[in-house]
């Protein structure tokens, strides 16, 4: 019995890699959408996110030789644009670190896992949009990526754990936000 994993699309990228360009096209629209959020969620630029989209489904085309087959062509097709949408990050955005600046953001307290708060995905996800980058960057990887702090810290060229800590802060200056934006309406509106 085999346990290899079978590509649903593996018709479209046969022809892709003989340079057809509608089957290119099928497999653009089949991934578009996908590829362009997670670009906007680690960039927060929608321009940029179009841009590094593009550019990551020419490098995929172009690099079609260098995928195995195995595991998923969105998964691989994905790690091309995490690490596109990265480049720009680290290239065009002036990137302070978050511990070598200097912020104190204070360790989650041990009973914050027992107290669950319930925003609406907006909200939820207009504060990630106020994270600093690599706040941002780690909980976009985690939560809505669904990256392990392995493959974080191998992307992002960090510890494991440094990977862990960053992203216990990023998740509660989150609350913190949310918090913040919670009270701030409530005064707006009343």
């Amino acid at each position: 019995m085999e346990t290899g994993y079978e590509n649903i699309h593996k018709d479209l990228i046969d022809a892709c890699r003989r340079g057809d360009r509608s089957a290119q096209f099928k497999i653009y629209k089949l991934y578009y959408k996908a590829m362009f959020n997670t670009s906007l969620r680690i960039v927060n630029d929608t321009a940029e996110a179009e841009d590094i989209m593009q550019e990551s489904f020419l490098d995929a085309f172009q690099r079609l030789d260098t995928w195995s087959g195995q595991g998923s062509f969105g998964s691989w097709l994905k790690r091309i644009v995490v690490n596109n949408s990265l480049d720009i990050l680290r290239r065009y955005k002036e990137t302070t670190s978050i511990d070598e600046a200097g912020v104190d953001v204070p360790d989650e307290p041990e009973d914050t896992h027992e107290t669950e708060i319930r925003f609406q995905v907006q909200e939820v996800m207009k504060a990630i949009q106020q994270l600093p980058d690599e706040y941002r960057v780690i909980i976009s990887l985690f939560l809505l990526e669904g990256y392990d702090h392995d493959e974080i810290s191998e992307i992002l060229g960090i510890s494991n754990q440094l990977s862990r800590t960053r992203y216990s802060r990023a998740r509660q200056k989150l609350l913190s936000i949310l918090k913040e934006n919670k009270y701030r309406n409530i005064f707006i509106y009343n």
